[in-house]
């Protein structure tokens, strides 16, 4: 059960709209938008973030990604359907959102991301990866949950 509606708090609804509004940024990234997808959705599995999830399964879906590549996400390291850039991209989510299991992000992973993006793109991965670590604590600390998400529904927040 939700424990708060961000969405009905003042507070809460103002920061949405800041946070949505760096968020802009990504599009404008040398980041392709299939790895941000891929990106948001994993570290959103990883930290239970059952809206999150649904956001980005929704999101990736209209932007034309796959069934198989979404529903391989989860397993990507056994899978074929993934590039060695998202491969990398992947491997440094894991990393950087799994912090307090390890030392942080490895130097052998990070030579992976280095090798297959450069720096405006590394630049947009790292902080894409902090904005939906960010995003998915917020949404697990209040038990918001999956299934209502429609692509677009939060437009409003950034216009």
């Amino acid at each position: 059960m939700t424990r708060m509606n961000l969405f009905e708090n003042e507070f809460a609804t103002k920061f949405a709209k800041r946070f949505a509004s760096a968020s802009l940024l990504f599009e404008k990234s040398a980041l392709p938008k299939s790895t941000q997808e891929l990106v948001n959705l994993r570290a959103s599995q990883l930290n239970g973030c059952g809206f999150c999830v649904d956001m980005h399964t929704k999101d990736a879906a209209a932007a034309g990604e796959t069934a198989v590549r979404l529903a391989l996400v989860a397993a990507w390291r056994e899978s074929t359907v993934f590039t060695e850039a998202e491969r990398a991209a992947l491997a440094l989510t894991e990393e950087a959102t799994r912090m307090a299991d390890s030392a942080g992000v490895s130097d052998e992973t990070w030579s992976h991301v280095r090798k297959n993006f450069d720096d405006d793109q590394i630049a947009a991965l790292v902080c894409l990866v902090s904005m939906i670590n960010a995003a998915n604590r917020m949404n697990v600390i209040v038990r918001n949950p999956g299934g209502s998400y429609e692509p677009g529904m939060f437009d409003a927040l950034v216009n």
